[in-house]
């Protein structure tokens, strides 16, 4: 069974003016399909406004959709009575880690989420220290939070979730605030977390090259999924991206020009280092 299905999902926005008059509808989700495994790690692609951040609160019963099918841990989404356990299965992490930062002490920010949920102090520790060490932060357990970069504040953050044990963690655009280095850091984080402990990871980003990482990607586009793959299979298609305004990582975008150029360079490049060997190849 998967962890997440989603059917023929749709939710909309409704705008209104300032004497309550409703201005405008905006079909946010139209029609979503969507399957994710236990031990997944998927990304979700698309330009603002396509659909994905509010297909990420759906994840979280943050929102609850108006029309479809949304199971989320063999539980009804669509039924508010099961909110509380669906966030207990899947953990939300947002853009700007200082909204979900509320201790003053880093070990006292990632015990807040399990003391929520009741867990017993003993368990507790063992919890803030595991998921600590987890995101690679166990020596700033006793630091302020205030003197963290931002990349470190983000994974204090993901800790914060993973002491909640949950099955999934859903990242909202969490690099999107973020240096280079910082968004490498929070990265390894949440791939470290898919492959040692099994937790299933849903990034939420417009960075093709992070998308690189996942092993299935969806693109969304006006509320739709409009292409779904492996990374290969969808940075692939380059002209149909850009087709969706979305680009594709850096070697894929030269491989691609290379094949125009009549360089017959295979399909699916992703890296340097798969770019430079089918070079090496033509020689």
């Amino acid at each position: 069974m998967n962890l997440i299905e989603a059917g023929k999902l749709a939710y909309e926005y409704i705008i209104r003016d300032e004497e309550d008059n409703v201005t405008e509808i905006l079909r946010a989700l139209d029609g979503v399909d969507l399957q994710v495994g236990q031990g997944d790690f998927v990304a979700i692609l698309g330009h603002n406004g396509s659909g994905k951040s509010t297909l990420a609160r759906h994840l979280n019963a943050l929102l609850t959709a108006e029309e479809g099918t949304l199971w989320i841990d063999g539980k009804d989404a669509m039924d508010a009575g099961n909110a509380w356990d669906i966030r207990k299965s899947t953990g939300m992490v947002f853009q700007n880690p200082d909204n979900q930062i509320v201790a003053g002490v880093v070990e006292e920010d990632v015990a807040f989420g399990p003391e929520n949920l009741g867990i017993p102090p003993i368990e507790i520790l063992k919890r803030v220290a595991k998921s600590l060490h987890a995101v690679g932060m166990s020596e700033y357990r006793r630091h302020s939070p205030n003197r963290l970069s931002g990349g470190q504040k983000q994974r204090v953050a993901i800790a914060g979730v993973m002491a909640m044990e949950p099955k999934c963690i859903v990242l909202d655009e969490p690099t999107a605030m973020l240096d280079p280095s910082g968004r490498k850091e929070v990265l390894d984080a949440a791939e470290r977390l898919n492959r040692e402990k099994g937790v299933t990871v849903i990034l939420i980003t417009h960075y093709m090259e992070e998308a690189v990482r996942a092993g299935r990607v969806f693109v969304m586009d006006q509320g739709k999924v409009v292409m779904q793959g492996t990374p290969r299979e969808v940075f692939s298609q380059v002209e149909e991206l850009r087709g969706y305004r979305l680009d594709v990582p850096p070697m894929a975008r030269l491989a691609h020009e290379l094949r125009k150029e009549g360089l017959r360079l295979p399909e699916g490049i992703l890296t340097r280092q798969e770019l430079v060997e089918a070079l090496c190849r033509l020689s």
